[in-house]
């Protein structure tokens, strides 16, 4: 996908002045780093000190160790799997080449090269994820637990090979700060679980190669920051592994500088980015687990550095956990809100391990459990090396930290309601996404998104794609796409681009009681179908189990409306006129549900159609399998109300 004049346009107009004098100044200086070749400073008596304090492998559970040397042979093979690509290629690697669509990506200048073009370079995700090195940090980390020599060899190799074919400046993996960032933070891991490797040194500080990279992606990042409308996850990333570079690495006459601007943006960037209460603000589930990860990262290198940190940053981080730990399922499973492209900070852990459970681990070893969290039975590597590093967290009573499990997040606008049978439920009456762009927002306003035991029974589809496949990027951020009411056949929120918004529909919540144990009520509405007004109410009552959901839309003249409930991929409706019996199981037990809908609307089940799209389910970034949607179809005038009864059987 190549971007259109009148894209530019869309995308100029929502930024500010301020940003586009920076994005100018950073056209500038493009053009004169075409042709400047800066060398890196000379380096003398670099030394590495920012090990793991003794006994920290030793400390790694046996299980989560096991899974790690799994995932690490699977490595050595060449196997690999990216977003739904199964890659054997991995024991030699072509940086450049995308394994989905058999293209190359050209040489030349980094910022000539067209990288959202799928037909000139590519998948570009394909092609920069295994250039994030965090497959070589779970061989380095399998090397720390075994010794064994092969795994830090292949870590070598590779990142020579890497080194060789990408000089500064040169080639597509040099245009993206998140890529950059991310990649600096598996260096500085890579070097530091290789340290009991005897040729560590020669491979890092003792290499003028590695020097060379490591001093031309720090120049990068300090030049070309994420600015303005594109504040968003990518510039956590970007601060974070200059930070973690600059505290690590800091063997360059520019670190000191460099660490400190870090840093200073990084506390800013994480307090912009998180709601009072704790949530992201992109409202995308997976990007509040990217940056949470990247922030314990960084705080990780802070305390092994010795480098005093702003207490804001450590709030954040600790409001974060407590979020995340107030919002998932019983089964650890977190809200699938806005987008998701398998994104992750610092991976040393194999197949199998549960992201979550693993990020609620860390935050119980650097802050403290509460009462109300709930239960971690799993275990991960992760938790281990950056719990020996950062400092636990002063438990003092200073800070105020939720004395209960909080269910309504009144900035966010997410209100989780809990019903017997573990019932859960996420409601949806926030903001339409973060900065003027919204970059990974959904036109999802009043979606609802409900669970039994840890099973998708009305599912958020999830995301699939970003670059190359418009019809698929369009079908999966629709409201149509999700749990809500479509009006006069559009979106709530106007698309501009594949990450652009022109338009947001504003909500507000008018009730949020999550807490009554008779009858949870939650009721919202917004204005994305002006000068109409979309609201919906919704009640789960516990002693009959049952979710109400009704909706209206006034004023309005008779117009078209669409009303989807897309079922999890685990689900099967078995749909007569308004009447769907929904069946699924869970650990080898049957269970049930019947969902009765508005019988004003004609109903029709759709399972995996592709023209145009409709009835899918992504598990995953780039993969995606048929689900069943229910979509009632009829016309509105204001005055109708539709509800829809979910029921769950015992």
């Amino acid at each position: 996908m190549s971007m259109s004049p009148g894209w530019y346009l869309r995308r100029l107009s929502r930024m500010g002045p301020r940003e586009i004098g920076g994005r100018a100044g950073d056209a500038v200086r493009r053009r004169r780093w075409r042709s400047a070749r800066p060398r890196c400073p000379e380096v003398t008596d670099a030394l590495f000190s920012a090990v793991l304090p003794a006994g920290t492998i030793a400390a790694v559970p046996p299980d989560a160790a096991k899974r790690l040397i799994a995932e690490a042979d699977r490595l050595l093979a060449g196997h690999a799997e990216y977003f739904g690509v199964v890659r054997d290629d991995l024991a030699d690697p072509d940086w450049w080449r995308d394994p989905k669509t058999g293209r190359r990506a050209p040489w030349g200048y980094a910022f000539d090269v067209p990288y959202r073009n799928e037909d000139a370079v590519g998948d570009i995700k394909q092609i920069w994820e295994p250039s994030r090195h965090q497959y070589l940090t779970v061989l380095a980390a399998a090397y720390a637990i075994t010794g064994d020599d092969r795994y830090a060899e292949r870590v070598a190799a590779h990142l020579r090979s890497w080194w060789k074919a990408n000089p500064p400046l040169r080639g597509v993996h040099w245009i993206s700060g998140i890529e950059l960032g991310i990649r600096l933070l598996s260096w500085v891991w890579i070097r530091r679980l290789l340290d009991g490797w005897p040729g560590v040194a020669g491979l890092f500080e003792g290499n003028p190669v590695a020097l060379n990279q490591i001093w031309h992606h720090q120049r990068w990042l300090a030049a070309f920051p994420s600015r303005g409308s594109s504040a968003n996850n990518h510039v956590i990333a970007e601060t974070a592994g200059q930070f973690a570079a600059a505290c690590a690495f800091g063997w360059f006459p520019a670190s000191a500088r460099w660490r400190a601007d870090a840093l200073r943006s990084l506390d800013q960037q994480l307090r912009s980015n998180t709601f009072p209460s704790g949530l992201n603000r992109e409202l995308a589930t997976e990007y509040h687990g990217l940056v949470l990860e990247l922030g314990l990262a960084a705080l990780a290198e802070a305390d092994a550095a010795d480098v005093p940190v702003p207490a804001s940053l450590r709030l954040v981080l600790l409001r974060m956990t407590d979020a995340l730990a107030a919002v998932v399922d019983n089964r650890l499973r977190p809200p699938r809100q806005g987008d998701a492209d398998d994104g992750h900070g610092l991976v040393v852990d194999g197949a199998g391990t549960d992201r979550w459970a693993s990020l609620l681990a860390t935050g119980d070893a650097v802050f403290g459990r509460l009462g109300w969290w709930p239960t971690v039975t799993g275990t991960d590597v992760r938790t281990t090396l950056l719990a020996a590093l950062v400092r636990p967290y002063a438990k003092d009573g200073a800070v105020a930290r939720p004395p209960g499990r909080p269910a309504h997040f009144a900035d966010a606008g997410m209100t989780i309601l809990r019903g017997p049978g573990e019932i859960w439920c996420r409601c949806d009456g926030g903001p339409h996404g973060f900065l003027s762009i919204a970059a990974h927002a959904h036109a999802d306003a009043l979606s609802v998104e409900v669970r039994h035991d840890g099973v998708d029974v009305l599912a958020d589809p999830g995301t699939y794609c970003y670059h190359g496949q418009p019809e698929w990027r369009r079908y999966f951020r629709s409201t149509l796409g999700h749990n809500t009411l479509e009006w006069d056949g559009g979106d709530q929120s106007v698309s501009g681009g594949p990450f652009l918004w022109t338009r947001h529909a504003r909500s507000r919540v008018l009730v949020a009681d999550p807490s009554d144990e008779g009858v949870a009520r939650w009721c919202a509405e917004h204005d994305g179908y002006q000068p109409s007004v979309h609201r919906r109410r919704v009640e789960l009552i516990a002693a009959t189990r049952e979710l109400r959901v009704v909706d209206e839309v006034r004023p309005g003249d008779h117009r078209p409306v669409r009303l989807a409930f897309h079922l999890g991929p685990e689900v099967t409706a078995d749909l007569v006129e308004h009447r769907a019996v929904l069946t699924w199981s869970r650990d080898g037990e049957d269970r049930s549900a019947v969902l009765d809908l508005p019988g004003e609307l004609s109903w029709r089940a759709h399972r995996g159609e592709s023209d145009p799209p409709l009835g899918w389910y992504s598990p995953g970034f780039g993969r995606k399998e048929p689900a069943t949607t229910l979509v009632g179809s009829g016309f509105a005038d204001g005055m109708e109300e539709f509800t829809t009864v979910l029921r769950f059987h015992d």
